[in-house]
């Protein structure tokens, strides 16, 4: 059974098209080679929970726009916990020029890729991350 979730933690936010958004992930991840998705949650939070997050279980002091946790026990399957700041959505939107939706389908994307085995520490990583992110951008249609 498949199950993307959509919760908020400390503040009252409800992303706007989760059918919509729900089969754009989907559709990502069968396109990554997984078959199953188990429960994949996206929690919507503020700044400093987001910041708490960081500190508590990855030891970074700093602020973020998306922390990801893989609960994932099986090699075809997706689960796992992404939390998204809201706050930090609306200011990277500001500062790269984009509108709030896209660059919440982004992080959305980025928090996705992570569980399908991307990372983004490394610079041909990341750059690959990236074409990957606007490559599923480009997929939406909605």
């Amino acid at each position: 059974m498949k199950s993307i979730l959509f919760f908020n933690e400390d503040i009252d936010y409800t992303p706007k098209g989760k059918i919509n958004l729900r089969k754009w992930i989907e559709g990502t991840i069968k396109a990554e080679g997984f078959k199953r998705i188990g429960e994949l949650n996206f929690i919507f939070c503020s700044d400093a929970y987001l910041l708490e997050i960081n500190k508590q279980y990855l030891d970074h002091d700093t602020y973020t726009d998306i922390v990801t946790f893989d609960s994932s026990e099986e090699e075809d399957l997706i689960a796992g916990d992404i939390f998204i700041s809201v706050e930090r959505i609306a200011e990277n939107a500001a500062k790269f020029g984009v509108t709030e939706k896209d660059e919440l389908h982004r992080v959305i994307i980025h928090g996705v890729l992570h569980l399908c085995g991307y990372y983004d520490k490394k610079s041909e990583d990341k750059k690959l991350m990236t074409e990957k992110e606007n490559y599923y951008l480009g997929t939406r249609s909605f």
